[in-house]
């Protein structure tokens, strides 16, 4: 039976009117935004003028879900960054009895106080080359202020370049590491952190030694932990995911041992190495390859010059091992101590760049460093009387430098 035209377009009415109640909502969103941002900004420039808004040279946003493991990296990340800083937690910032009512039932605070909080906290003076945000962004509107205080900083930085302010304007970096579990493991660490948190204070009550720590109501109950978990999925994890329009990064993978977790962190810093650079200083310095790109399959690559050299250089390649094996090894062996080697050789073996390729890779494949250094030394030979002029030869000597994990010997 033929369907009726008016029933046929009820659904495409319908996918139409959520489409346009969406892009209403990201509208409204981003208005929001601007009119909470251009505030509290507005109130930054009148209170301490233009020429004093220095944001941090690069800024780490840290997020993820409760029970991520956010507190327990955040020493990590900051030893990789060089930052010797404490970060800035949102939470902390909010600390007004509503606020700590809102965040006891699972809530979040509105977008309008973090905002202002968080931007007067970004111009502390000892934040100047780098800081941690934990916690932020949480909304999409807080997205949205990222944005624009990256456009900010950004017009900041053009306004001042050529001044003898400029110093003060650098190129600020936005590194991303946002830490994920699944639901049970972060209800599980919640109460886990629970327990841990009680029987601390209840030491610290019976002996009076040590701080008491803050006991949240999230952390004892598991539908509470629950429901925090659930607010992050709702909430943070969508804003989250709209960061990727304007910032590269990947979610880290926070659910394993806390050595694996420091690896992937480690690669995600890495791979948002380049970001840091000024776009200008980037565009000079993109045609060199970065070291992660190219040592990713360097040892492919070695082994199949190895097996390369044992089919097509037979006989040349056995000379060569042997040369290793009668001229190099044993001094290696000498000074297995110190780790490091250095043999000088005239052997004309060496005068096919072949066979220095093949020397580095063979040390290569045996978990040494080497390096090879030719040295033109000019010998005088013969001296004519009757013209004065001096015949010379070029001596020709090979500096090998190797280099490898010494022994260690114990003092005392």
């Amino acid at each position: 039976m033929e369907i009726p035209p008016a029933e046929k377009s009820e659904p495409l009415i319908a996918a139409a009117a959520a489409a346009n109640a969406a892009a209403q909502a990201h509208d409204l969103e981003i208005k929001d935004a601007q009119l909470i941002f251009n505030s509290a900004w507005h109130a930054l420039e009148s209170s301490i003028g233009r020429p004093n808004l220095r944001f941090p040279k690069e800024i780490i946003l840290l997020g993820g879900a409760p029970g991520s493991g956010k507190g327990t990296n955040t020493d990590f990340i900051l030893k990789a960054r060089g930052l010797t800083c404490q970060p800035i937690v949102i939470s902390t910032l909010l600390d007004s009895p509503e606020a700590k009512r809102i965040k006891d039932s699972g809530g979040m605070v509105g977008d309008r106080e973090v905002i202002g909080l968080m931007l007067r906290a970004l111009l502390q003076p000892q934040y100047r080359d780098g800081v941690i945000l934990d916690g932020f962004p949480r909304t999409k509107v807080q997205v949205e202020c990222l944005k624009l205080l990256v456009q900010h900083i950004q017009s900041l930085r053009t306004e001042f370049y050529n001044t003898p302010l400029g110093m003060h304007f650098r190129q600020t970096t936005i590194h991303i590491m946002v830490l994920f579990v699944d639901e049970k493991t972060s209800v599980d660490r919640q109460l886990k952190r629970g327990r841990e948190i009680v029987a601390h204070n209840a030491e610290v009550r019976r002996t009076g030694v040590g701080e008491l720590q803050e006991e949240r109501p999230t952390d004892y109950d598991t539908a509470l932990a629950q429901r925090r978990y659930r607010v992050f999925k709702e909430q943070t994890w969508d804003a989250l995911q709209s960061l990727k329009e304007s910032f590269h990064y990947h979610f880290i993978n926070a659910q394993g041992s806390v050595s694996e977790v420091e690896q992937n962190i480690l690669e995600e810093l890495q791979y948002q190495s380049t970001l840091e650079l000024d776009p200008r200083t980037h565009d000079i310095l993109r045609v060199i390859p970065v070291a992660s790109e190219i040592i990713i399959h360097a040892r492919q690559e070695m082994v199949k010059r190895l097996d390369a050299y044992a089919v097509e250089h037979a006989d040349f390649f056995a000379r060569v091992v042997t040369f290793i094996d009668k001229k190099i090894v044993p001094i290696v062996i000498r000074h297995a101590i110190s780790g490091f080697a250095q043999v000088n050789t005239e052997d004309p073996l060496l005068d096919d760049p072949l066979s220095l390729a093949m020397l580095i890779d063979i040390f290569s494949e045996r978990g040494f460093h080497a390096v090879v250094d030719l040295h033109r030394i000019e010998i005088p030979e013969k001296f004519d009387l009757t013209t004065g002029l001096i015949k010379s030869r070029i001596k020709k000597v090979y500096r090998i430098q190797i280099r490898f994990q010494g022994s260690e010997i114990r003092h005392g």
